[in-house]
């Protein structure tokens, strides 16, 4: 399918969410443009260029929720990791403790065993990978030490597994916040652009749809399946609440957390982003799409509605504009998938 065009939010004055313009704010933005009249550039290129700022905003948008998403992944990884290493201490410290008395029984009838000795040194895990202290100690005490340099060891590489996952947890909290900045900038030009627009304009363009292609036939209006039923309910009880970048409801989403919160409500769990939801279920032709299926956007699948039939799907679209139903056939279509 051809690109059609994205168009702004209806309601675009009275703002929504966390990036909602508000009539003052849209105000001070054309003041801040005061230099550069109305006409300066063609109200179509106006429009084009805050369309592609959007995109990149939703782009940036979903990449933002993965590299969150896989920061709570990690910080869950980290928790059990640093479980396990409490109870491998524990544990070391009750083999330590048990060698212990024995290296004072030793001790008390007359002597201590110099690999008990090196046990208690700063670095006894050093001298225990040489094979010839074994000999110098009963069966017992031997298999007993073996174990010791197990754990020591087990102990080592938990810790240096959990160290990593430390660093990698703020390389995704670092991608987070670079992603916020990008998204940031990114609607803030948007809304400067819109505002520098005559009010006319900027009527016209939040009463427009995004796609020219209202007469788009749908396939029928048969759900998928009872679980799909109870997800099309919920997108549609939120119809009307706003975009809000980065949220997955109740009182705003985007347009992935729209369909995560939508599947919760029958049981679902879906992944974050729009890339992974595109694999949460089979993939099938967009003729045999039915109410519940979700429909991926653009060749990266960056956006993502769910199809309600008559042609229609419901989505959280951009900033500025509330969950509506669209067309589906509104943008180039990456996939349709059965949940």
């Amino acid at each position: 399918m051809g690109f059609h065009r994205r168009l702004a939010p209806t309601g675009l004055d009275r703002g929504a969410g966390a990036f909602g313009v508000a009539a003052c704010v849209m105000s001070a933005a054309a003041a801040a443009l005061g230099t550069l009249p109305a006409s300066a550039a063609p109200a179509g290129d106006t429009r084009a260029e805050v369309d592609r700022l959007y995109t990149q905003a939703e782009k940036a948008t979903e990449a933002y929720n993965e590299a969150g998403e896989r920061g709570d992944a990690l910080r869950r990884e980290i928790g059990t990791a640093q479980d396990a290493i409490a109870r491998q201490q524990d544990r070391v410290n009750t083999m330590r403790d048990a060698l212990g008395s024995l290296a004072g029984a030793q001790y008390r009838s007359g002597g201590l065993d110099p690999s008990l000795a090196l046990l208690f040194s700063a670095h006894p895990d050093d001298y225990l990978d040489q094979a010839s202290v074994l000999d110098r100690i009963s069966t017992r005490q031997a298999g007993e030490l073996k174990d010791l340099r197990l754990a020591l060891r087990d102990l080592a590489q938990q810790r240096e597994e959990a160290d990593g996952k430390l660093a990698e947890l703020e390389r995704s909290r670092t991608a987070v916040a670079r992603n916020k900045r990008v998204i940031e900038g990114k609607l803030a030009k948007a809304r400067q652009l819109l505002a520098a627009l005559p009010y006319a304009e900027r009527a016209a363009y939040g009463r427009a749809s995004r796609s020219d292609r209202d007469d788009l036939p749908g396939p029928g209006g048969t759900v998928a399946s009872s679980r799909a039923a109870i997800a099309v309910a919920a997108a549609r009880s939120a119809l009307g609440r706003p975009y809000v970048w980065g949220a997955n409801g109740p009182g705003g989403f985007d347009c992935s957390g729209l369909m995560q919160w939508s599947y919760a409500h029958a049981g679902v769990g879906l992944p974050r982003t729009s890339q992974a939801q595109r694999f949460a279920g089979r993939q099938i032709p967009l003729s045999q799409a039915r109410p519940g299926d979700l429909v991926t956007y653009r060749s990266d699948a960056s956006h993502v509605g769910m199809y309600v039939g008559n042609g229609q799907v419901i989505h959280a679209p951009y900033p500025g504009a509330p969950v509506r139903y669209d067309p589906v056939g509104m943008m180039p279509i990456s996939s349709v998938t059965r949940v």
